[in-house]
């Protein structure tokens, strides 16, 4: 696995986790990644620094010392406005699994069929390609694209 250090063209950064650099190449072209922040999908690296061995021998190694995350004093009152819309979508996210039906990649078919009357209306979410959501949008079929943030119960 590998850790890049991601950021959109708003320049919200982010981190992704890949299996190797082609797996972040084959998601950037297909359109997978998504700005957990906006919802934008033109994603690109962002500087890292890396980390590089000190080429000391194992034996002249010494132990690094451990490190403890420190936090703020004082947990600012009010959360910065990325912080406020990933609340949001984090709830909107919580409300769509709990009122809607999940159809994965079939969400393009099914939408159809609701929008056609071929089958009982009501919600559905999934996955479908640009390609695909163009397509709905041409036929005059509504939907919405929702960036979808990872839960905090994980």
């Amino acid at each position: 696995m590998i850790l890049f250090e991601l950021k959109c063209d708003k320049d919200h950064h982010f981190e992704g986790w890949f299996r190797d650099g082609k797996g972040y190449d084959a998601q950037t072209k297909a359109g997978k990644l998504v700005c957990p922040v906006c919802g934008s999908r033109r994603i690109e690296k962002a500087m890292m620094a890396p980390r590089i061995g000190k080429g000391a021998r194992k034996a002249d190694a010494k132990p690094e010392a451990a490190t403890v995350p420190v936090a703020p004093a004082s947990v600012p009152a009010v959360l910065p406005p990325e912080m406020k819309a990933v609340q949001l979508l984090r709830e909107l996210r919580k409300q769509v699994e709990a009122n809607c039906d999940y159809v994965g990649p079939q969400f393009a078919e099914e939408a159809r069929k609701i929008h056609y009357g071929e089958t009982e209306a009501r919600g559905i979410y999934g996955e479908t390609t640009a390609e695909e959501a163009e397509a709905l949008d041409e036929e005059g079929i509504e939907f919405a694209r929702v960036p979808w943030v990872p839960r905090q119960d994980s």
